[in-house]
């Protein structure tokens, strides 16, 4: 069997998906319950330690499997990258727009970035990306659903 060469965009998609999909919870789960400087600063500290912890746990797992130290340093860092400056585009979203108009370009933002991803990963294994996009998106939404609930819920306690 043929051994696939890893895609450009396998070192930072992980830290992609990852800031998508965390900020865009704590934004929905903040949003009528915290004022933007609680929103802004629950990102920040997930673009700093979230983003540290799982970074570290990539470079745990790669030299664990034995990969190459120069790939594991290098996937380490545009994982780290890659994380910061997504998270760093929803907190802008926060800053300068209203909380609802933020909600809204972030899961748009989001949603299209998640879409791209997905689509150059079936592109990436030869596969139609249709099922894979669709999958995807759906854990997205389950999961921005699951956190407006969340903050129903524990709004009405």
């Amino acid at each position: 069997m043929k051994k696939r060469k890893r895609p450009k965009f396998y070192n930072f998609s992980f830290g992609v998906t990852s800031a998508i999909m965390t900020s865009l919870t704590i934004i929905i789960g903040l949003s009528w319950a915290a004022s933007n400087i609680t929103i802004i600063t629950a990102l920040l500290i997930i673009a700093i330690a979230d983003n540290i912890s799982d970074s570290f746990g990539i470079h745990i797992y790669q030299e664990s499997k034995r990969i190459n130290p120069k790939e594991v340093k290098t996937t380490t860092a545009n994982n780290f990258i890659a994380r910061m400056l997504i998270t760093f585009v929803f907190i802008l979203f926060v800053i300068f727009m209203p909380i609802n108009l933020a909600i809204i370009f972030s899961i748009i933002f989001g949603i299209t970035l998640l879409t791209i991803l997905s689509y150059l990963i079936s592109k990436s294994q030869e596969i139609r990306p249709y099922s894979s996009i669709i999958r995807h998106l759906t854990i997205a939404i389950i999961l921005m659903a699951s956190s407006f609930i969340l903050k129903y819920i524990i709004l009405k306690i």
